[in-house]
């Protein structure tokens, strides 16, 4: 127990983007660039309940905070199983933990592996996490592309090992009205255009490859009168681009559904999203799961069959508390939905 004690606090799966709720005034941030501080653990462990025994999900392993805190809570006799798209996260984690032995396994996987996952290890989850975004310890390596903050290689790769295309393959593949898409979809970016017509420019004479050219140019496509209050001009590119980059929604969408399959009846299902796409696609999912029906509201008999898999404990999502906000200003725009596995389809 002393391994896991050792680690709480240090590092976990949060976000990232600096938009949403304000520190208490007057305190001061406490985040050391290249560690990572764990986002609203006390609400997850007190709304999902993990107990000696039963054996959980982190689907988003992090710098292992969350899967630290489950361990305390499901030894002795249960287990976790933690997933992380980064061999490095896996890595580290394995180290960390090694002192827990088999209670503690870490896999490198994605959501969409999640289902095919627990079925070769022949297991059911009683608890799933989904920590969504990417930690700040891969937020503040300047190699992985993923801040503006340094200069850096625009990769913004979860798992930079399996091959995919990077942000910089990107900028260079898409054709404006294409990356204009994007960034508008992905990152909300009201000025999707004009970036986009820079980015074209500049591709003529040389290609888009840093993370500081990519920050200058969106800085300067954007009139200094209209960039965003609070945030850089270029945080809502950097953000559509790593969405991308990762299929993030898609994969989103398909560990919500994988997880739901996964849990035992009466599992906890806790989801901790940092920007408005996420939770948009957690709060519709977790509702259409809820529901008894999904027919359109004009028809008068039901014919679709939809039966409620979940049972949601609360509507509104919860955030953290302004103590948390002024410890670590990450956890600002951090929303948590939680779910209940039915017994059965409701009749």
């Amino acid at each position: 127990m002393s391994v896991m004690l050792g680690v709480m606090g240090e590092t976990g799966p949060g976000s990232r983007r600096n938009v949403g709720r304000r520190p208490v005034r007057g305190a001061k941030p406490t985040h050391v660039p290249g560690e990572h501080q764990p986002v609203m653990v006390s609400e997850l462990i007190q709304t999902l309940a993990p107990a000696p025994g039963e054996t959980a999900v982190d689907a988003t392993l992090g710098g292992g905070g969350t899967s630290a805190a489950l361990l305390q809570h499901v030894l002795p006799g249960g287990r976790v199983l933690a997933l992380d798209r980064d061999p490095a996260a896996v890595a580290e984690a394995a180290l960390r933990f090694e002192g827990v032995g088999t209670a503690f396994q870490p896999v490198v996987a994605s959501f969409s592996d999640l289902e095919a996952l627990v079925d070769r290890e022949e297991l059911r989850a009683d608890v799933v996490v989904m920590d969504l975004g990417i930690s700040s310890i891969q937020l503040d390596d300047p190699e992985r592309g993923f801040s503006f903050q340094a200069d850096g290689p625009l990769d913004m790769r979860l798992n930079p090992v399996d091959g995919g295309p990077t942000a910089a393959d990107l900028l260079a593949d898409m054709d404006g009205d294409g990356l204009a898409r994007l960034l508008f979809e992905f990152g909300q970016e009201r000025h999707a255009r004009a970036i986009s017509r820079a980015v074209v420019e500049r591709r003529r004479t040389a290609p888009v490859l840093r993370t500081t050219e990519l920050a200058a140019l969106c800085a300067a496509a954007i009139p200094r009168r209209l960039w965003p209050p609070h945030i850089h001009p270029a945080t809502r590119t950097f953000l559509a681009l790593r969405i991308a980059v990762n299929n993030e929604l898609e994969e989103l969408r398909l560990g919500i559904s994988a997880a739901v399959q996964i849990l035992r009846p009466g599992g906890r299902l806790g989801i901790i999203s940092f920007h408005s796409l996420e939770d948009t696609v957690a709060k519709r999912s977790l509702h259409n799961l809820a529901l008894n029906c999904v027919c359109p509201p004009q028809q008068p008999i039901c014919t679709c069959a939809h039966r409620a898999t979940l049972y949601l404990p609360r509507r509104k999502a919860i955030r953290p508390t302004e103590e948390e906000v002024a410890r670590n200003p990450r956890a600002r725009s951090a929303l948590l939905r939680t779910a209940v596995k039915l017994a059965a389809p409701a009749p």
